[in-house]
C-alpha cells in the first residue's frame, strides 16, 4: 500500500505534499529533519492533513504529481476538506 500524504506546518503556515510506502517512518524524517535542506527542515511543527492510501505506487504518484502541478493552496485546501471526488478520480 502506498499513501500520498499532505502536511502541514501552523509555523511556516505551509504545505508539503508526499508519497510513501511506510507513513510512520516518512513522518518521523519530515519531523525530525533527518535530511538537511529539505522543505520540511523549515518547521518542526509539522501535521498531518490528509491521508489517502492507494493499492499501486503508479496511482499514488500520479495524484501527487497533479497535486503538484496544481500549485495552488487553494485547491490543497478544498481536497482536504473534502477528497472523496479526488481519490475516486485516481484511484480508479
Amino acid at each position: 500500500m502506498h499513501t500520498l500524504y499532505i502536511l502541514f506546518s501552523p509555523m511556516a503556515d505551509k504545505y508539503y505534499v508526499g508519497e510513501t510506502s511506510n507513513m510512520a517512518r516518512r513522518f518521523a524524517e519530515h519531523r525530525s529533519g533527518t535530511y538537511k535542506g529539505s522543505y520540511t527542515t523549515r518547521a518542526k511543527d509539522w501535521e498531518i492533513v490528509l491521508e489517502l492510501h492507494f493499492d499501486d505506487i503508479a496511482k499514488a504518484r500520479r495524484a501527487e504529481s497533479f497535486i503538484k502541478r496544481m500549485n495552488s493552496r487553494v485547491f490543497i485546501k478544498k481536497l482536504v476538506d473534502d477528497s472523496r471526488w479526488f481519490f475516486e478520480r485516481f484511484n480508479a
